[in-house]
């Protein structure tokens, strides 16, 4: 009689095949990466902001006009503040939507918009994942405040 050295084929498949089951409900818990995409959504949010901001400056200076005179980007009037867009230019530059809600094309993601008068506006996801511009004053350009520590 010969003696068995190793495992058949049928035991490798069967171990291959718990593996898989296995993996298949442990890996979504131990790897969440939506709090990465809502990372990324919002860093590109206030990036898209920063570059509107700064394509309107320099429309601004390349009329020749300082302060608060209007520009106009892609055939559209931007409102300036102190030659930087308002929150409402800011909207117009950047390109998104009005709105308490706002629906943005990447997915499930809502930014809900919150306006401060007319110094600020904030996009956020949740309470710590937001992107907010403060526009500028007469002696300050504009901030914009990414916070991602609740994304």
């Amino acid at each position: 009689m010969k003696k068995q050295a190793g495992f058949t084929l049928i035991e490798l498949i069967m171990v291959i095949v718990i593996l898989g089951v296995l993996s298949a409900f442990a890996l979504p818990r131990f790897a969440d990466f939506g709090g990465d995409a809502r990372t990324a959504s919002v860093n590109a949010l206030a990036g898209a902001i920063r570059s509107a901001a700064n394509i309107a400056h320099a429309q601004q200076l390349a009329n020749g006009a300082t302060g608060n005179t209007a520009v106009t980007l892609e055939g559209v009037s931007v409102d300036m503040l102190n030659g930087y867009p308002s929150v409402t230019g800011l909207e117009i530059a950047a390109q998104i939507s009005a709105g308490t809600q706002t629906e943005f094309d990447n997915g499930s993601v809502d930014y809900v918009e919150t306006v401060t008068g007319t110094t600020a506006i904030r996009y956020s996801l949740r309470t710590d994942c937001q992107a907010t511009y403060t526009a500028a004053t007469a002696t300050a350009s504009p901030v914009v405040a990414v916070v991602t520590s609740g994304c």
